[in-house]
């Protein structure tokens, strides 16, 4: 750690910081990262839970890809998770809303995904790693 100086006062350190809502942090801990999205993303489940008195799709559906979905996905790239135990805590908030829909709640996870028309969040990811590398490919068979 460096001590840093803005004039004649001692700047304080901090082994934390906040950049574009991500936390950075000397250790780089990921799963710190997805239980904090995850605890973000319930939250807000659990605003949308107590203040919408419907539970169809129709309703709940594009309230969820609104509010909820992009805490999940914002920045995936970099702190994609890496052990199943994120996995799970991240999917566990999908599941949750899945389960929150009349008329599906009684269907196991991957059946109440096919039947709401939804990817798992995997899949979401995978999709938007390839998306990116073809992208990438792209960009670098352009001739200048």
């Amino acid at each position: 750690m460096h001590q840093y100086r803005f004039g004649k006062n001692l700047l304080e350190s901090r082994s934390v910081e906040r950049d574009l809502r991500l936390l950075e942090e000397d250790k780089l801990s990921m799963s710190q990262e997805c239980a904090r999205v995850a605890k973000k993303a319930n939250g807000i489940l659990g605003c949308i839970k107590k203040s919408v008195a419907s539970r169809s799709k129709e309703v709940l559906l594009p309230l969820y890809s609104a509010l909820v979905r992009p805490h999940l996905e914002y920045s995936v790239q970099f702190w994609a998770p890496q052990f199943k135990k994120d996995e799970e805590l991240q999917e566990g908030v999908q599941w949750r809303v899945t389960r929150m829909m009349r008329g599906v709640e009684h269907l196991s996870y991957e059946e109440r995904l096919r039947k709401l028309d939804l990817f798992s969040l995997k899949k979401r990811r995978l999709r938007g790693d390839l998306r990116n590398a073809m992208e990438f490919s792209r960009l670098c068979s352009v001739k200048f």
